[in-house]
């Protein structure tokens, strides 16, 4: 009897042991969970330097011509218009006219199917020029930008601020996205920016 006794015991000492070590091992990988610090996630990596057609306004106002232009596009196809669209803001670099005004923020871009949705700051709507011609110029250099460079792409929806937006100016309707119009280019070879 008293050798079983102490078998039980040395069985329940073992099992207790074991109970202590696990439940060690189990608080200790917790902790370093718990404590390690999260590294923020890497920004998109930059693909390197690409050739793009930016749609600008003719120096006469009418119309839209294609500039050509080097641009450090980053990896990832909303990253990739997000940049495009950043330098159609940036304006012309040859003789062409802006379509946006400078001061204009690019807040995101999401691609949903074939449509592109562009997240621009308040100051597209409220800074841009009235009347027709500008609304018009500078809705279709975005969208014309966007679907020439990416033909993935059929359509921009514009937000501004997250919402969804009737109009800029009151002369086009944007409740739905646009697909591209190249009839609003003007027949020219490509314009380079000037050499300086």
């Amino acid at each position: 009897m008293k050798k079983r006794t102490s078998n039980a015991k040395g069985i329940l000492l073992i099992a207790f042991l074991l109970f202590a070590v696990v439940l060690g091992a189990l608080v200790a990988r917790k902790y370093q969970t718990a404590t390690r610090s999260m590294e923020p996630a890497p920004r998109a990596a930059p693909v390197g330097n690409v050739v793009v057609a930016l749609f600008f306004a003719a120096p006469d106002g009418e119309g839209l011509v294609r500039e050509g232009r080097e641009v450090e596009v980053e990896e990832g196809l909303e990253q990739g218009v997000e940049s495009v669209v950043e330098e159609l803001v940036r304006g012309p670099l040859g003789s062409l006219a802006p379509t946006l005004p400078a001061s204009v923020r690019v807040l995101g871009v999401r691609v949903k199917g074939e449509t592109a949705q562009i997240d621009f700051g308040r100051e597209l709507k409220e800074t841009l020029p009235a009347g027709s011609s500008a609304e018009l110029a500078a809705v279709y250099s975005v969208v014309d930008t966007v679907t020439a460079n990416f033909p993935q792409i059929k359509s921009v929806q514009f937000l501004i601020e997250g919402a969804p937006v009737d109009e800029l100016k009151g002369h086009l309707d944007l409740r739905s996205p646009l697909p591209p119009d190249y009839s609003l280019e003007k027949k020219e070879p490509p314009v380079a920016p000037d050499s300086k």
